[in-house]
């Protein structure tokens, strides 16, 4: 059985020998090209054939040229999932305030978060997988800013303190649920998926610069940090599980 050709590999050192051009100075190489040439791919191909060497052939380089900006796939990886949660604040949908009241203001951001699963389905699940901002964060709405945005926003609409970090949750719970769902259902690759980051870790983990700079830039969640940290799986799903039931019933 004849053997698999390898892929052909753009020869820097052999253009550089021969008086020509290396394939990396055509294109200006910058780590938001690698970055988004990495979420193309795994948009047409898939998470798991995603690797250096096969970035590299995709934007016309060698491996080697793209440890200059990325120190290797995990940090890749990483980078995906920050250019996808960027995509949040470039949709003209959403809201970073509740004008409209609090279920206008939460509509619309659960509607933006499955507009990036739906336009990248293949990596969608990394939002889950990787670690986020800070270990008591949950996927899919990961970022400090974020999750800054929709705590304030519901305590300006009236929540308390324990309620908005009760929506937090629910909220979380549900589409990271129904999406990651989804994403298989597209042909996504949902399992085994990374481990993640721990949501019981010690607060004392973080350092005081570290707690400071939260209270600088994130004061609401610096104050719910305890709250949010807290592990309340087994009544959300008994919850979440109780409210379907309803849901049904109604349906019948």
């Amino acid at each position: 059985m004849p053997s698999t050709p390898p892929e052909q590999v753009p020869d820097a050192d052999a253009a550089l020998v021969h008086g020509h051009q290396p394939p990396s100075t055509r294109v200006p190489l910058s780590r938001e090209r690698i970055v988004a040439t990495a979420v193309a791919f795994i948009d047409a191909h898939g998470l798991v054939d995603l690797s250096m060497r096969r970035l590299g052939t995709e934007l016309g380089v060698e491996a080697m040229s793209l440890y200059r900006y990325v120190t290797g796939r995990e940090e890749l990886l990483d980078a995906v999932v920050e250019h996808l949660v960027t995509e949040l604040a470039q949709d003209s949908e959403v809201v970073r305030e509740p004008t409209h009241g609090w279920q206008d203001f939460t509509q619309r951001l659960a509607h933006g978060i499955r507009r990036i699963a739906l336009a990248h389905p293949n990596a969608f699940p990394l939002v889950a997988s990787r670690p986020g901002q800070a270990p008591w964060l949950r996927p899919p709405l990961r970022s400090l800013e974020w999750v800054e945005l929709f705590l304030a926003g519901l305590v300006a609409e009236g929540f308390t303190r324990d309620g908005a970090v009760a929506a937090y949750r629910a909220f979380t719970s549900f589409l990271l649920g129904h999406l990651l769902l989804e994403s298989s259902q597209a042909g996504a690759d949902v399992g085994p998926l990374d481990v993640i980051g721990d949501t019981n870790a010690d607060s004392t983990a973080e350092s005081g610069a570290g707690q400071d700079k939260l209270a600088g830039q994130h004061p609401l969640l610096a104050e719910l940090r305890p709250a949010l940290s807290e592990n309340h799986a087994a009544s959300e799903f008994e919850e979440s599980l109780e409210n379907l039931l309803e849901r049904l019933q109604r349906m019948r």
